[in-house]
C-alpha cells in the first residue's frame, strides 16, 4: 500500500480563495492565525499524518479491535498515536482558549482533521467524535458542566461517543426505549444502544457517552427524548475520576469496513443504573443533540473526501507504473504503455479527481461560513451564514457521502484485477468509505431534510438567496473572464444548469405543498443537482479569485490551468447531467409507488 501525502496545493488553494480564508483571518477572534501559523500547523499536519497514522491504516483494519471483559483493545500502534497526538496539542486546535483550546478558526481543525482521515479513518473517528460532543457542551452545556468536562475533552485526555441509535430506532429516535428515572441531582439510565462508534477504547481514562432517553412520565414520541451524559468513570467535583459507571461495551460489530475502529453495543444500567446529567432542557433532547449531529454530518462530508483522495492517489500512482497494451495512436510495433496513456483510465483518474476538488470545495466553504457565523461582529452577517450552513449540510453531506462510494469504487477499477485483492489497500477504502452515507443519516434521510425541512419549511427562501448569488457571481464572470475561453465555457454550462436548478425547485415547491410524497420520491436527486451545481459554482469561484488575486506569489500559472481543466471535466461530465436529473425529478412518485407492497 502506498504512502500518504495530505494534498496541501489543493488544501491551501480551497483555504484561500474558496473558503476565503483572509477574511476568516481578519475576524476579531481569529487575527493571530496568520499565514504563517496556518502553514506551520498544515504542515506538521501532514507529517503528522504520514509518518504516524497512515502506516497503521492496513494493520489496523487486517487486526481490527478485540474485547474482553467489557474492555476493547485497540490495533497495535492506536492507542500510542493517540498519546502522540495529545501530546503534540492537536485535540484543542479550534477550540476557545478559556477552556484550555488554542483558539484557531474552525476550518484549520476541519482541515487537520481530513488529513487524519485520509491517513486513516479508523483511526480519525475517535476525534471527530469529541469534537462534536465539545461543541455540543459548548452550545448547551451548564456552567458548571462545562467547567468539569471541557478542559479535558478539548486536551484530548477524556474523549466522547454518540448514543443514539437501538435496535428497534435507528433514522425514527421517537422509538426510543432506554429511560431515565430521576433521582437526587442526576438520572438513573436503562438501556442498550448499537453502532456506538469508539464507545469503548484504551486511548483514554474517561468517555463522555451523549445519550438520548426517555424520561419516566415523559409524552411518547420526539417529545419525551432528553439527552443525557454519562461518563464511562464518574468524575469528582475536583475533576478527578471516580467509580466506574454502569455503563459498559458488551459486543463490537462485526463490520464491512473501518475494522480498525470499535463501533460497539453499549449496555447502560445492567445492574444499579448507568448515572447520567441532564444536558439542556428536558424533553429537548434530539434538538439539542442535532449540535453534534450537525456537526459530525459535516466531518462525514469531509471524511468522504478524505479517503477518496486517498484512494485517488493510489489509483493514479497504479496507473502510471502499469504498463499494458499500447497506445491507441501508436501503429506498428510501439511497445506497450503505462495505462494512464489510455482514454478511459484517463477518464476514471478525471472523474475522481474532478469528484474529490468539487467536494471539497463545498465542505471548505462550509467551514468557512461556520466561521463567519461564530466571529462576525454584524449579527446579520453571522446569522446568513449559519443560515447557509444550515441549508448546504444535507447536500454537502449526502453528495460527498455518495461521492466516496463512487470514487473509491472507480479506484478499483483503474486497478483492474490488482484492485480486488486486498494487497493494494484499494479495496479498502471502498469498504471504509462505503458507511460514509449511512451514518449520521442515510442520503436518503439528507434528502428529505433539505426538501422538507429546509426548502419547504422556510418557503424556499435561503435557496432562493443562495441561487441568487450563483447567478450573481455569473453575472461577474460573464464579463470579467470572457477573454478566457476555457472559463467562459465552463461558465455557459453552470449558468444553463443552474436555470435547471431553478426550475427543479420551483417544482420542489409546488409539488411539496400538495403531494410530499411525491417530492420526497424525487428529493435525492434533487440533492445531487444541488451538489452538483453548487460545488460547481465553487469550482469556478475559486479559480476566478485566484486569477484576480494580483498578490499571490505562491500561486503558478501551472497549477492554475490544472484547476481550469479539471473545472472544465466537471462542467463537461457532471453538469451535462442537470438535464436528466431534472426530467427525473419532475416525474415525482407515480413509477416509484406504483407496485403494491406485495408485488415486490
Amino acid at each position: 500500500m502506498m504512502s500518504y501525502h495530505a494534498s496541501l496545493d489543493d488544501i491551501n488553494f480551497a483555504l484561500t480563495y474558496i473558503a476565503d480564508y483572509p477574511k476568516i483571518a481578519a475576524l476579531p477572534p481569529n487575527r493571530e492565525a496568520t499565514s504563517d501559523v496556518v502553514e506551520a500547523v498544515l504542515t506538521e499536519a501532514a507529517k503528522f499524518a504520514a509518518t504516524l497514522l497512515a502506516p497503521l491504516n492496513q494493520s489496523g483494519d487486517q487486526q481490527g479491535c478485540r474485547l474482553g471483559n467489557g474492555e476493547v483493545q485497540t490495533p497495535d500502534g492506536f492507542r500510542e498515536a493517540y498519546r502522540q497526538y495529545i501530546d503534540a496539542g492537536w485535540a484543542g486546535l479550534p477550540f476557545p482558549q478559556q477552556h484550555g483550546g488554542q483558539g484557531l478558526p474552525w476550518i484549520l481543525g476541519g482541515i487537520v482533521q481530513e488529513m487524519w482521515d485520509g491517513a486513516n479513518m479508523a483511526w480519525g473517528l475517535c476525534p471527530i467524535l469529541s469534537r462534536g460532543a465539545i461543541e455540543l457542551l459548548l452550545s448547551h452545556g451548564s456552567e458548571a458542566q462545562k467547567s468539569l468536562y471541557l478542559p479535558r475533552l478539548i486536551s484530548g485526555e477524556w474523549s466522547g461517543s454518540m448514543h443514539l441509535t437501538e435496535p428497534q430506532a435507528g433514522t425514527d429516535l421517537a422509538m426510543i426505549k432506554t429511560v431515565a428515572v430521576a433521582e437526587d441531582d442526576h438520572f438513573l439510565l436503562k438501556g442498550q444502544k448499537i453502532f456506538i462508534t469508539w464507545g469503548e477504547q484504551d486511548f483514554t481514562e474517561n468517555i463522555l457517552h451523549l445519550v438520548l432517553a426517555r424520561t419516566t412520565n415523559a409524552p411518547p414520541g420526539a417529545r419525551g427524548i432528553s439527552l443525557f451524559m454519562v461518563p464511562k468513570f464518574l468524575v469528582n467535583e475536583d475533576g478527578s475520576i471516580g467509580a466506574r459507571n454502569d455503563v459498559q461495551c458488551v459486543a463490537l460489530e462485526k463490520k464491512l469496513g473501518v475494522r480498525g475502529s470499535a463501533t460497539c453495543v453499549m449496555s447502560h444500567g445492567d445492574n444499579q443504573g448507568a448515572v447520567g446529567y441532564l444536558i439542556g432542557d428536558e424533553g429537548r433532547g434530539i434538538a439539542t443533540m442535532f449540535t453534534m449531529m450537525n456537526n459530525e454530518r459535516l466531518a462525514v462530508a469531509l471524511q468522504s473526501i478524505a479517503v477518496a483522495d486517498r484512494a485517488y492517489q493510489l489509483a493514479r500512482d497504479y496507473a502510471k507504473e502499469r504498463v499494458q497494451s499500447r497506445a491507441l495512436t501508436e501503429q506498428g510495433n510501439s511497445e506497450p504503455v503505462t495505462i494512464i496513456h489510455h482514454a478511459d483510465v484517463r477518464r476514471m483518474l478525471l472523474s475522481m479527481k474532478a469528484r474529490i476538488e468539487a467536494g471539497r470545495a463545498l465542505c471548505y466553504y462550509a467551514m468557512g461560513q461556520i466561521d463567519i457565523s461564530h466571529a462576525d461582529e454584524d449579527s446579520q452577517l453571522r446569522g446568513a451564514a449559519q443560515k447557509r450552513v444550515d441549508l448546504l449540510t444535507p447536500v454537502i453531506k449526502g453528495w460527498c457521502g455518495e461521492s466516496v462510494i463512487d470514487v473509491t469504487n472507480t479506484g478499483i477499477q483503474v486497478h483492474g484485477g490488482m484492485g480486488f485483492v486486498e494487497e493494494t489497500g484499494a479495496a479498502q477504502y471502498l469498504r471504509d468509505g462505503r458507511i460514509c452515507s449511512i451514518y449520521e443519516g442515510t442520503s436518503g434521510i439528507q434528502s428529505n431534510d433539505l426538501v422538507l425541512r429546509k426548502i419547504l419549511a422556510d418557503g424556499g427562501e435561503q435557496m432562493r438567496l443562495l441561487l441568487e448569488e450563483i447567478q450573481g457571481d455569473i453575472d461577474v464572470w460573464r464579463e470579467d473572464l470572457a477573454e478566457n475561453l476555457a472559463l467562459a465555457a465552463i461558465i455557459v454550462e453552470l449558468h444553463q444548469s443552474l436555470a435547471v436548478l431553478r426550475e427543479a425547485t420551483d417544482w420542489m415547491m409546488a409539488t411539496g405543498t400538495k403531494n410530499v410524497n411525491s417530492a420526497a420520491a424525487s428529493a435525492f436527486h434533487y440533492l445531487m443537482l444541488t451538489g452538483y451545481v453548487t460545488s460547481n459554482w465553487l469550482l469556478v469561484k475559486g479559480i476566478a479569485n485566484a486569477l484576480g488575486d494580483t498578490e499571490s506569489d505562491g500561486r503558478s500559472d501551472a497549477y492554475l490551468t490544472v484547476r481550469i481543466q479539471v473545472a472544465r471535466f466537471s462542467s463537461e461530465q457532471f453538469l451535462s447531467l442537470a438535464d436528466g436529473l431534472l426530467k427525473t425529478i419532475q416525474r415525482g412518485d407515480d413509477a416509484i409507488m406504483a407496485l403494491a407492497v406485495d408485488e415486490f
